[in-house]
């Protein structure tokens, strides 16, 4: 079961009122739904004490609860730990740092809060370096684990941890969607229809991948060149090409993600010309609305539906084995010429 972000806190608050609080959160959702607000509302809620805070002013309305960015409660008891190595992972010499903190002795009334920001980006030596820790904190200390790829964190983790799933969709402009969208708003004013705009079209979708293949693979390579150097080449046998085996294939995974946003911003687009043609409301893209009714206006609904089904195609078929520019050509043709 999902929850609003209020509703995740309210429970966080409850148990800390009745002395039940947990030692361990994974507050997962999409990125967006609100996972670093709500961690910041749990240091708050820490920082000030079971009872404190929120409540009706006195005019009887309640009070509006004035939360800093969570970066910005970072200090001496509270540690926020993020992605910072070119591999775009955590790796183990950041657990270390943050767990030397919280074994730091602090008053008797003080809590020790350790954030970790896309705890599904830790290293597996990091990973396994904080399972000590995550099963056995210091005293009057918390973990709040925050991800938007909950399966991307060992068996091991989650256990360990009281899981908040939060509601929310994901932002389809990250990755290159907002990109996308631009070349579709302006594809769309000019008019669908002809092989110029179906190719320039195919040639964004292509380079927003492209991009996306070499971010992932340059943070592949970062991060084995980190891991060997960690060991100081004491590793055995065929660990390297193995780990290397392992690593291209988490890259290959990232980049199939990254093309199925896409894809989902291409449907959803599309979806909203649908639902402008038919009179529907509620756009996923309301700022892209001008291109929308601009194309909606010009095409049949026929033709739309025929444009949705190429691009649902496409995408099946780039899910089997077809060679993929070759794909994306013919199907960006289809769907758009």
């Amino acid at each position: 079961m999902a929850f609003a972000p209020d509703q995740a806190f309210e429970l966080v608050k409850s148990a800390h009122e009745r002395g039940r609080l947990a030692h361990a959160f994974l507050i997962s959702g999409p990125r967006g739904c609100g996972k670093e607000r709500l961690a910041a509302r749990i240091v708050k809620l820490l920082e000030s004490g079971p009872g404190e805070g929120g409540g009706f002013d006195l005019f009887g309305e309640p009070v509006v609860e004035e939360v800093p960015p969570l970066d910005e409660m970072a200090g001496e008891w509270v540690k926020v730990v993020r992605p910072q190595s070119k591999s775009r992972r955590i790796v183990v010499d950041a657990i270390r740092e943050l767990e030397k903190g919280l074994y730091i002795s602090s008053g008797p009334r003080t809590w020790k809060i350790g954030v970790i920001c896309d705890a599904d980006r830790m290293a597996a030596a990091a990973e396994n370096a904080f399972l000590k820790t995550l099963e056995e904190p210091p005293p009057r200390t918390l973990l709040v684990l925050l991800t938007a790829n909950p399966g991307g964190l060992l068996p091991t983790v989650l256990s360990r941890c009281v899981r908040l799933p939060l509601l929310g969709k994901p932002d389809l402009t990250e990755g290159g969607g907002g990109e996308l969208l631009a070349a579709l708003d302006q594809a769309a004013r000019a008019g669908f229809g002809s092989a110029s705009v179906a190719l320039t079209l195919k040639s964004v979708f292509a380079s927003i991948l492209e991009n996306r293949k070499a971010e992932a693979v340059e943070a592949s390579n970062a991060l084995l060149k980190e891991e060997e150097k960690a060991l100081n080449k004491g590793f055995e046998g065929d660990w390297l090409k193995r780990r290397e085996d392992e690593l291209k294939a988490t890259a290959e995974s990232e980049y199939i993600e990254g093309r199925a946003r896409l894809f989902d911003v291409l449907q959803e687009w599309m979806a909203d010309v649908l639902r402008c043609k038919t009179g529907a409301g509620g756009l996923e893209f309301p700022d892209s609305s001008e291109g929308i009714k601009a194309l909606a206006d010009k095409e049949d609904l026929s033709r739309l539906i025929r444009r949705m089904d190429a691009i649902g195609e496409l995408r099946s078929n780039l899910d089997t084995n077809a060679q993929e520019q070759l794909a994306l050509e013919v199907g960006f043709l289809d769907a758009f010429a």
